[in-house]
């Protein structure tokens, strides 16, 4: 079985480059080999995959996906941390060091990725950018089909939620129109240098067919935002911003066989789509 990172390892590679983590980074580190192993089991790589990873750090994640016989392709921001991570897994896992890549952007803002089309995203993303990175994957490198991400478990629950539930809401919505969402485990601070305040939680993604509709992705966002941005008001009155007035969205709303009297919070993916379509007629 290769090597992975332990508390003391992790602890000696921060203090070679002087890494102080920190909250603005969202720098939690998994210190744990059996927490990798069971992040990586539930994420179902096998070494067919092409695996994109987000924020490897020090490389605890990185060196169990590398364990799988995958290839990963590892997205770092920082430059020094770019710099240790083929360095460490040359060192622990010298017969996987060729099947790594590491490149130093932002997740956030790119576009390409050298290499092979990543099949797969398994990624600890940091807590405060974790909803827009994972956004920006997903629309923007459509060839993956599996995920797995590690996030605040609050905003877990966000991800993996469906129409009704108290936390529904735009990462629900969106995340919906590309793939869907499950919460699959939980991962306690206590695995973590340093320790977070929170839980963790894991959710597993399968990509799916955005909805059949004659209208962007762009332009349904558009309504989604508008449904959640007072998320107390019925549909007529969140979206008279959108339409006009109350009485065009409500005209609209019912158009899409839906209630004008509903909150966004209960709508699914596809039915924003059909408000969206309304709109587009509403505009010509």
């Amino acid at each position: 079985m290769a090597e992975l990172l332990d508390p003391r390892t992790i602890r000696q590679l921060a203090a070679e480059i002087g890494l102080r983590p920190t909250k603005q980074r969202g720098q939690n580190f998994v210190t744990d080999p059996n927490t990798v192993r069971r992040i990586v089991a539930k994420s179902g790589i096998t070494a067919d995959d092409v695996v994109l990873e987000v924020g490897p750090g020090l490389g605890s994640l990185t060196l169990g996906l590398l364990e799988t016989g995958a290839q990963v392709t590892a997205i770092e921001i920082e430059d020094t941390l770019a710099a240790l991570l083929p360095r460490t897994v040359a060192q622990l896992q010298p017969d996987n060091a060729e099947r790594l890549c590491v490149v130093s952007a932002d997740a956030l803002t790119i576009t390409e990725l050298p290499g092979p089309a990543p099949t797969a995203v398994v990624a600890n993303l940091p807590y405060n950018v974790a909803v827009p990175v994972l956004l920006h994957l997903l629309a923007t490198f459509d060839c993956w089909r599996l995920g797995l991400v590690m996030v605040q478990l609050e905003v877990a629950d966000r991800l993996a939620a469906a129409p009704g539930s108290k936390v529904y809401g735009v990462p629900s919505a969106k995340v919906a129109w590309y793939a869907a969402a499950e919460r699959v485990g939980t991962v306690p601070p206590t695995v973590f240098w340093p320790a977070p305040n929170v839980d963790s939680g894991l959710v597993r993604l399968t990509r799916r067919e955005p909805p059949t509709t004659g209208a962007s992705r762009e332009e349904v966002f558009a309504v989604i935002d508008a449904a959640f941005a007072q998320r107390r008001k019925m549909l007529r009155s969140a979206l008279s911003g959108l339409f006009g007035s109350s009485a065009a969205a409500s005209e609209a709303i019912t158009a899409a066989g839906l209630d004008p009297t509903a909150r966004g919070e209960v709508l699914a993916i596809g039915d924003f789509a059909r408000i969206a379509e309304q709109l587009i007629e509403v505009r010509r």
